[in-house]
Parts: structure tokens; sequence; C-alpha cells
């Protein structure tokens, strides 16, 4: 139960392999074709690589187009929405939000087949909705819309907004401080094994007011992502805990993050997003 009495939502993803997957709230899944999915959907060519998303937020789902290349149709009862491509890497454009019941979700192909996902959202009495007859199921009305904010782990904004929010993934009671743009800065420093710039952060006042001032401006961006997304009530100061408990909270960043700051292959490819080695 949360502090004002509700069950945390889950959501049940099952794949047309019939294999089921349980998405706890602040939690995402990313499905498609290529193999560092979460989900992998080889049989589908009208899939991309990585496809699509499902997070679990409060209140329900939400289903998001992360391809710029393919649609993503939503299907329940009585609607079918078309999820369009993305315009440029990075940010879905919109998404559909499930406040309970169950929608197919998948390619034109995966649907008209019959072998899409099915995607459930545990309802907030802990009693699954009736599947597609269920007259609650995620209406195409205005309450049933959200404006989703993804951000690529393959960026460097994402490495910023992971270390930023790395403090109260692992305390729950959210009073550890939160991290300053030169702690981030340094923080990313070590992630990417950069030794010399380590020694030069710490040495050097100018290297380390210059690079604190770019880790400031991916901050920036995600404080602007945040107001286009409206994910706070107008008025809102987005100080730090405002930013980090909304990317927490909608399953922007979520815990299992944390477990690419111990993976080589991604603490790599972030080496090569952060540092320039033709120098």
């Amino acid at each position: 139960m949360t502090s004002d009495g509700a069950t945390p939502a889950m959501t049940r993803v099952t794949a047309p392999s019939g294999d089921v997957m349980e998405i706890p709230e602040h939690e995402q899944l990313v499905f498609g074709r290529g193999p560092d999915a979460d989900l992998v959907i080889s049989t589908d060519r009208g899939l991309s690589r990585r496809a699509g998303m499902i997070g679990t937020v409060r209140g329900g789902a939400w289903v998001a187009n992360l391809s710029q290349t393919h649609a993503l149709y939503a299907e329940s009862d009585g609607y079918q929405i078309r999820l369009p491509p993305m315009e440029a890497p990075g940010d879905p454009a919109g998404g559909w939000f499930m406040r309970t019941g169950t929608t197919l979700v998948g390619s034109r192909a995966m649907l008209d087949e019959g072998h899409a996902m099915r995607v459930t959202v545990l309802g907030a009495t802990g009693v699954l909705p009736g599947g597609r007859g269920d007259p609650t199921v995620g209406r195409p009305d205005e309450d049933s819309t959200l404006l989703p904010m993804y951000l690529d782990p393959n960026t460097k904004l994402f490495l910023v907004a992971l270390l930023w929010c790395r403090p109260w993934l692992v305390d729950s009671s959210r009073t550890t401080p939160l991290p300053r743009t030169p702690e981030i800065a340094r923080a990313a420093l070590e992630v990417t094994d950069a030794h010399h710039q380590l020694e030069q952060f710490d040495n050097d006042p100018v290297f380390r007011d210059r690079l604190a001032a770019r880790v400031g401006e991916h901050v920036k961006v995600l404080r602007r992502k945040i107001n286009c997304r409206e994910l706070v009530k107008s008025g809102t100061r987005l100080s730090d805990e405002v930013v980090v408990g909304v990317l927490i909270e909608h399953a922007i960043i979520t815990f299992t993050d944390l477990s690419r700051l111990s993976d080589p292959s991604w603490c790599s490819r972030q080496e090569d997003l952060w540092w320039d080695r033709s120098r």
C-alpha cells in the first residue's frame, strides 16, 4: 500500500509467445526485435529493434512508441489508437495511458494476425478487471492520454539524470542530499573511467567549472522537458528535489537503471559520448 492507502499499480505484459512479465510501479519495459530489448519479439519484421516502451506509473500504465520508422497500435473494445513514429531520437511525442483493464499493443500485423501483446493494468482494488470486455478499459477520452517523457539510455542526458537520482533510488526515505552539478560531473568521470580527467578535475578549477557547466546545461534540459510534458502543476518551482522526484515517480529513471553503472559495455558507450579519444 502507498502512504495514501492506494494499492501500487502493477502492469502485466503477455508476449505473443505466452511469456508473462510484470512491471511494478515506477518501472518500465522496452520491447522490440533487437537483442537489447527487455522483451524481444523477433517474429514480426514490422517492429523496430527498439519498438516501444511500457511503463507503470501512479494510477496506471502508459505505452510509448520509440521507433522513428514504424507505428504502434493500442486496441481494445471500441477503439484503436495509432502511436506514430518519433520525429527525432530521444523523446516520444506522445503515448497512450491506461488506467485499468487490458489493451492489445503491437504492430498492425501483430494485431491483424492475433499476435499482439496483452497489456493488463491491475486495478486499484487489487482485482483484475474483466479483460477486453471491461467497460473501464482505456477509453479514448481526455483522461486516457498522457505525454510521457523518455530518456534514451545511450545519451549523456540519461547519465546525468541517473547520477542525479541515484541517492534517492538507493534511499527510499529520500533524506540523502542530492548531488550538485560539480558532484554529478565528478561522478560522470568515475563512471566513464576517465582517470586523467578526474585528476584534472580535482586540481584544475577552470576544467572543473567547464565540466560542471556542461552538466548544468543537461540539468536545464531536464527541467525544460518536465515543464513541456506538464509533469508538475503550473507554477511549481522545479527545485532539485522536485525534478528528481518527477524523474523517479514517472519511471523515467528507475532503480533497475542503477545496474547500468556496473555494465562495462554501457559505461564504454558513455565514455565515447563524453570524451573525444582523438585528443
